[in-house]
């Protein structure tokens, strides 16, 4: 039984794989879900519960602070996590925003838990960030807002 099979708990298992290192991508999920008659709207709530608490569950693992299975088990290097130290210093927790971002969303989520970056402003401006990306995805895939 696949993702789409299961509907929006499926969504929200996909979605949760797809914020933490597991190379996998919801928008498949989400769009075959949606082109198959679910709510778009629903879909997004979704998306963005499961993909927020994957953000943070790597966020948890990031605070751990054991560089040692980071790169172990996320195969983040500790190089990368250093060029992120520079930038959370210039821009602050916020920059948990862009954990939405391919290729580089697992580590900004690590990164703040390891660079201890406060709690509530990730949660928030990561919640944000994955809430765009599925609004965004829905209307670039062309779905008609119910």
């Amino acid at each position: 039984m696949g993702f789409v099979e299961l509907g929006y708990l499926g969504l929200f298992i996909a979605a949760f794989l797809a914020a933490t290192v597991v190379p996998f991508s919801s928008e498949v999920v989400f769009s075959a879900l949606v082109y198959n008659g679910l709510d778009p709207w629903k879909a997004v709530f979704v998306a963005t519960a499961g993909n927020w608490l994957g953000g943070m569950s790597c966020y948890y693992l990031g605070r751990l602070g054991k560089i040692e299975w980071i790169e172990k088990y996320l195969k983040i290097k500790k190089e990368k996590l250093d060029k992120f130290f520079a930038k959370f210093h210039k821009y602050g927790d916020w920059f948990a925003f862009f954990s939405f971002l391919p290729g580089i969303g697992d580590g900004i989520a690590v990164a703040s838990g390891f660079f201890r970056c406060n709690f509530w402003i990730v949660a928030i401006s990561m919640l944000l960030g994955k809430f765009v990306r599925y609004i965004i995805w829905m209307y670039s895939s062309g779905y008609l807002l119910s």
